[in-house]
């Protein structure tokens, strides 16, 4: 079995937590090795951003990533990228048919992460006459709820969307939330709807001794520690994090903030936050943090108490599910994904407003009741274990499975 995966806008082996690089990154590059693992020929087309970057990269066996040549070779914002969609996708229907791919059968089917591959793969669906599967991560109109300001890329995105979802053979959600936004906001059809979780890699992601983190990191290891991971935009809720800490009733608890600016206001966004913690007189409780190999936050997870996720919306939420696996309770907004992915009460709590004060009463509870900490930790671990990137990729193949059975895909246009 053959699959060609779209990465356009952003490549699964980008720095986390800076520019485009997030969850998604991580869903692309762990699921397409779980997938090379299990036997599947799996390639992943991305946009070149530098000329130092190989044509092609062997990663390991049966996963292989293509840097594709489309507009100029540097970053681009992603709001800009839509330019260079017809480039992309002459490039990479090109790689595809060129016969030089070490395939032992024919390309079995396409899977598009994010809108603009998504716009790839419905072309490349339509010209190949190959199933098409698609991952939006976010969705345009969830985010356009939240938003103040909306544009004409906003209908442009949302349109898009639309016409992927409409042509896709299977659109797959990241949990029960996501696949309702898709049914009410999309009209999507129900049937075609598959739900596939991410995973967590727990030969990483596991508890271990705290005050050994701490002693790595340079954290006191008798404070109260809050921990927020993630790019550095209004989206993400670093501003409710930082507030939040100033609520505590423990003022000499702090705060450390992982990650950089991104999106076109990231750097308003994160220059908005230093100001807020000067304001707040905050300045000696929180740490600043640049963007982290993925595999070192883990380490930043187990020396924290409690992992804050104040997103405005989010598809999945893998921090969260990366902060339980380590056995830190997880104090987070009641959105999407981090509905599933957190019990409240059992494996830490879900919020279901922006309002500090009701994060720092949460955060309160545990910091100040060592056996309620015990006990959301445990279960935290228990909960995460069920979710594994073996199992993600295993219910891909069943996916794959279902697409092939079809003996018609489905037509759009």
């Amino acid at each position: 079995m053959s699959l060609a995966i779209l990465s356009m806008h952003t490549s699964p082996f980008a720095q986390l937590g800076l520019g485009d690089g997030g969850g998604m990154n991580v869903y692309v590059k762990k699921l397409s090795s779980a997938l090379a693992r299990s036997g599947i020929e799996c390639d992943v087309f991305t946009r070149a951003t530098s000329s130092d970057q190989p044509s092609e990269i062997a990663v390991e066996p049966n996963l292989r990533l293509h840097n594709i040549k489309a507009g100029p070779l540097e970053p681009v914002p992603k709001a800009n990228l839509d330019k260079f969609l017809d480039d992309f996708t002459s490039e990479v229907a090109k790689k595809l048919t060129s016969g030089r791919f070490p395939w032992n059968s024919p390309l079995d089917a396409i899977h598009a992460n994010y809108w603009l591959s998504g716009v790839v793969g419905h072309r490349l669906k339509h010209e190949l006459e190959v199933p098409l599967i698609s991952t939006f991560h976010t969705l345009e109109k969830v985010k356009a709820e939240l938003a103040q300001d909306q544009d004409e890329n906003t209908f442009q995105r949302a349109r898009a969307e639309g016409e992927v979802i409409a042509c896709s053979d299977v659109v797959l959600a990241s949990c029960s939330s996501e696949a309702r936004q898709l049914i009410s906001m999309y009209s999507a059809h129900p049937n075609r709807i598959q739900i596939l979780p991410p995973g967590v890699e727990n030969k990483v992601f596991f508890p271990t001794d705290k005050i050994h983190a701490r002693s790595s990191l340079g954290i006191d290891p008798l404070a109260k520690v809050l921990l927020f991971v993630g790019r550095i935009q209004a989206l993400k809720g670093p501003d409710v994090a930082i507030e939040t800490l100033g609520l505590l009733e423990n003022k000499e608890a702090i705060l450390i903030i992982v990650g950089g600016p991104s999106g076109p206001f990231g750097q308003r966004d994160f220059d908005y936050c230093k100001d807020l913690v000067r304001s707040l007189g905050l300045e000696k409780r929180v740490r600043f943090i640049p963007p982290q190999p993925h595999e070192t936050l883990s380490s930043y997870y187990r020396a924290a108490d409690i992992c804050l996720v104040p997103s405005r919306s989010e598809s999945f939420g893998l921090v969260a599910l990366e902060a339980a696996a380590c056995g830190t309770p997880v104090v987070a907004a009641s959105v999407g994904g981090l509905t599933n992915l957190v019990d409240s009460g059992h494996s830490g709590f879900l919020v279901n407003s922006r309002n500090p004060a009701e994060y720092a009463f949460a955060c309160d509870q545990i910091l100040n009741d060592a056996r309620l900490s015990s006990r959301l930790s445990q279960n935290a671990v228990e909960q995460a274990s069920h979710y594994t990137w073996s199992g993600a990729a295993f219910k891909f193949r069943k996916v794959l499975r279902l697409v092939q059975e079809e003996e018609i895909l489905v037509e759009c246009c």
